[in-house]
């Protein structure tokens, strides 16, 4: 797609001017991170001002540098400084970190069906108390899913504000704010909430979307519904076109954790590894579990590769991406007979008529330069219109559809890697193996008036009898920082959601050839996993509203390999009862980012508390923290020796007690578990176990995985345990990347903004 030409407010033209004219430098937005909110009755925005005052040199300077003051909920501001300056504030008492203004990437009706989640059972009235806070593109308000019919007031928590011009909230959609720090917009969005990309809508629809009558096009005609259409939905928008600002993002955690949300939802994230302190989501996060705040945050999309997992805080719920038992395939029909089905969402009715098939290679734009060999990829601006038009055109490699619809094609038969996801496109189309891309270029190059026609893709009819099985897309682990704590924590669909959708947005890729227009939109991704999760926890908080953050979390990743799903797919009925759950406090947190190497000076910015310290603590294994899993890397030629300590709360029966057995990961490894037993006499109480493995000396031993159960006859609480090696010193995170990068080159999976959508 071509890049959308950005425009800049001229105020924000001025102001660079200004700065690269007076200081030789660009000034460039950061954000310095300040810790805490700070206590007492003076102002926070005063406190930042000054600093950057001391920082820039003069009071002019600094009130036009500062873009946001953070502190509402955490403290911090962001700013536009020059490199110098960064140093500066680096070097400042109670800066934790500067941070660029990196730019993240955006990471269905049968989906809660299909997890056994018909209907919730708490009610609307019980739902409404919940609020959901969706950091994302924005929304369109007007959708069927966000209507308020029968809805009463906002719960009197609610302290957020509707933002923007043309733009109306309501008794569902309680609020919405926008962000753009970088003033940056491209023509066709708006100066609003309101979504012009699709993914917000989707998202939030997702997870808290009303039943509605729903399809796309007439394809997976039904009920399209949030996991709690009772609830209310508050809406950040921080994503643009250009991405999503980091600056952004931590305000809208400043403002949502204010605003009084119970449940965020993030399906965003960066593609590189960051420091947890650095990082705006685990930032962000962290605050909000400080108030009982649960984020849920897609784990990203650049499987099948290991250690690409993002959002992998501790305190985080980092959701993977599974299919559901629905897929869309498309056939093509040959002249000859012959059909091969290939993946596609395809509405596109030529009613059985056939028309000429033609290989790309064979109408190369002599005129342009281009070369068969191009032509054949049919790579953009290669194809000749006079030789196209009107035909269906075979691709050797992906193609989007936009040149040969602009010159006039019917159709598109494209070659790809094995895959489990459809896409949507602007013209007929389908999306086949190479080994079949071969039969269809035989049966072209061997008849001489070869034709074909694509046929409307049948849902109804092509089941996926393996589902659910994990998204090929979907981020694996191990954790790239943290290898103690398993990530992700779980997984929910993610695979052919359909779910709502903004009208002025395209369905398909082609942002500026498909002038289609839906209410209602498929597409795939851990941003479509995600907000399944955020409807499973807000459904959870509905029915234990003192619950903690950690306490929810538990409860879904206990109640149903790993690397690749966590502790499996959600079951929001069943993890409603627990029995027990892992619960982790903000001191245990504060523990763990002692076991990563930070100081008391910086643990004692971000909590807030004087008090706070590392004491005897010493960096090492987080082999400690109350975590609902077991992770256990080894280098390779290493012993296996490793003991974890946990306590788990009753939720369940005042008196019950528990066994506890272990499912050893391989036959060669020792797990043993004391004691063997938990006997509880009340609701609340709490005990604890250890969990020792042991074994010889491995290599080169990938994931083997087994598990710890405790089960008191009427609950069964599971936790993965997995084992696996590695080598001191490997890549494997950076070589994954560019090992993606290449075999996804000219067939991406990557949509403009995260999405998991062919660009």
């Amino acid at each position: 797609m071509a890049k959308a030409m950005l425009h800049f407010l001229p105020y924000a033209l001025l102001l660079a001017t200004f700065v690269v004219a007076c200081h030789g430098q660009e000034r460039k937005v950061h954000i310095v991170y300040m810790g805490d909110r700070p206590q007492g009755g003076f102002s926070v925005a005063s406190t930042h001002h000054s600093i950057l005052q001391r920082a820039l040199g003069s009071t002019l300077s600094a009130k036009e540098s500062l873009i946001y003051s953070y502190r509402k909920s955490f403290n911090g501001f962001a700013a536009r400084l020059s490199d110098e300056e960064v140093a500066k504030l680096s070097e400042m008492e109670g800066v934790v970190s500067v941070i660029p203004n990196h730019k993240l990437k955006l990471h269905t009706t049968r989906s809660w069906d299909f997890m056994g989640f018909n209907k919730g059972q708490l009610g609307a009235s019980i739902e409404g108390e919940v609020i959901i806070g969706v950091i994302d593109t924005g929304i369109w308000p007007e959708s069927d899913s966000f209507n308020d019919k029968d809805f009463g007031p906002p719960p009197p928590k609610w302290k957020g504000v509707c933002q923007g011009p043309n733009f109306t909230c309501n008794n569902k959609l309680i609020g919405a704010r926008f962000y753009n720090s970088e003033g940056e917009y491209d023509s066709s969005e708006f100066h609003s909430p309101r979504d012009s990309i699709g993914h917000g809508s989707h998202t939030a629809s997702t997870a808290a979307g009303r039943e509605v009558a729903a399809s796309y096009f007439g394809l997976a005609n039904g009920t399209a519904r949030g996991g709690v259409p009772g609830a209310r939905i508050a809406v950040y928008k921080v994503c643009w076109l250009s991405d999503c600002a980091t600056a952004d993002i931590l305000a809208a955690f400043d403002d949502a954790i204010a605003d009084g949300v119970d449940i965020i939802s993030t399906s965003l994230g960066s593609d590189v590894p960051i420091q947890y302190l650095k990082d705006p989501i685990a930032i962000g996060s962290f605050h909000a579990m400080k108030k009982g705040i649960l984020t849920s945050s897609s784990a990203g999309n650049n499987g099948p590769y290991p250690a690409t997992v993002s959002n992998y805080a501790p305190w985080i719920l980092t959701v993977a991406a599974s299919t559901i038992d629905r897929r869309f395939t498309a056939k093509a029909v040959l002249g000859n007979g012959q059909v091969y089905s290939g993946f596609s969402i395809n509405n596109f009715d030529l009613n059985g008529k056939s028309y000429p098939l033609i290989w790309g290679g064979d109408a190369a734009n002599i005129s342009k330069g281009a070369s068969s060999e191009f032509a054949g990829n049919c790579v953009p601006n290669t194809l000749s219109s006079d030789k196209i038009k009107g035909k269906i055109v075979y691709c050797d490699s992906f193609s989007d559809g936009s040149d040969i619809r602009r010159a006039g094609g019917m159709g598109t038969i494209m070659v790809d890697f094995p895959t489990d996801v459809a896409f949507n496109y602007p013209l007929p189309s389908t999306q086949i193996t190479i080994e079949d891309g071969q039969k269809i270029l035989n049966y072209i190059r061997s008849t001489e008036n070869p034709i074909a026609t694509i046929l409307v893709s049948d849902p109804e009819h092509d089941k996926d009898v393996m589902a659910p099985s994990i998204a090929s897309f979907s981020s694996r682990g191990p954790n790239p920082l943290t290898p103690d704590i398993l990530k992700p924590d779980l997984t929910a669909p993610g695979v052919d959601i359909l779910a709502a959708w903004s009208p002025v947005a395209p369905p398909s890729e082609t942002f500026y050839e498909d002038t289609r227009s839906v209410k209602y939109n498929i597409i795939s991704g851990t941003s479509m996993s995600c907000p399944h999760v955020s409807g499973a926890a807000a459904y959870l908080k509905a029915a234990h509203p003192r619950w903690s953050a950690a306490a929810i979390k538990s409860a879904l990743m206990t109640t149903d390999l790993e690397f690749a799903y966590g502790s499996g797919q959600i079951n929001p009925l069943k993890a409603v009862k627990p029995g027990l759950i892992f619960d982790t406090s903000e001191a245990d947190y504060i523990n763990f980012l002692c076991k990563q190497g930070y100081n008391n000076t910086t643990l004692r910015i971000i909590t807030g508390d004087k008090n706070s310290s590392c004491g005897s603590t010493k960096p090492g294994k987080a082999w400690d923290l109350n975590y609902p899993s077991f992770s256990l890397q080894l280098e390779d030629g290493q012993e296996i020796k490793a003991e974890f300590k946990r306590t788990v709360t009753n939720v369940g029966s005042p008196n019950s007690n528990y066994t506890i057995a272990s499912f050893s990961p391989h036959s060669t490894i020792t797990v043993s578990v004391s004691p063997s037993t938990l006997s509880f006499s009340s609701v609340g109480e709490r005990k604890s176990f250890t969990v020792k493995v042991t074994g010889p000396k491995i290599s080169q031993q990938p994931i083997i995985s087994g598990s710890i159960v405790l089960n008191d006859g009427v609950h069964q609480v599971r936790a993965p345990l997995v084992v696996y090696t590695f080598l001191p010193g490997s890549i494997h995170i950076s070589s994954s990347a560019s090992q993606n990068k290449k075999r996804f080159k000219g067939s991406s999976l990557y949509h403009r903004n995260g999405m998991l959508r062919h660009t």
